[in-house]
């Protein structure tokens, strides 16, 4: 179940958010620095709503869909980056906070992929296991 693992990828993603926030270089810092922060916040909700078996199968393709554009948006403040200045700085704080959302978010929709291959597996085997049982009856 992929409940636990969407909920701690998005606690991971909110304290991203949230230390970017707190460590900026710029002052006030700027609301750009929370977008980890509200990825965490929607796979959060994600991983509580999988909870519950009725939603679990949609809200699990939401919350992948949400790491993927999460990963994808991890790239923004690098290309911002290299945009401005030129040159890329791994160690710049936006780039750090841009290259952890991307390496949880890969992370966890390669967990999502995992689990979704699993799933038709497991249900690929029951309808073969329950097809054969009928046609024994």
């Amino acid at each position: 179940m992929m409940a636990w693992p969407t909920l701690i990828c998005g606690a991971l993603l909110v304290l991203v958010g949230i230390v970017g926030y707190g460590t900026s270089e710029v002052q006030p810092p700027p609301v750009t620095a929370l977008i980890p922060a509200f990825f965490g916040a929607a796979l959060i909700v994600c991983g509580a709503l999988a909870f519950n078996d009725k939603f679990r199968k949609h809200v699990m393709h939401l919350a992948a869909m949400v790491g993927l554009l999460g990963a994808l948006g991890g790239f923004m403040p690098l290309i911002r980056q290299i945009s401005k200045t030129g040159e890329f700085d791994p160690t710049k704080k936006s780039a750090i906070a841009g290259e952890l959302m991307i390496v949880v978010c890969v992370v966890f929709v390669g967990l999502c992929v995992n689990s979704f291959i699993q799933a038709r597996k497991v249900r690929k085997a029951k309808e073969a296991s329950g097809a054969t049982s009928a046609t024994a009856v």
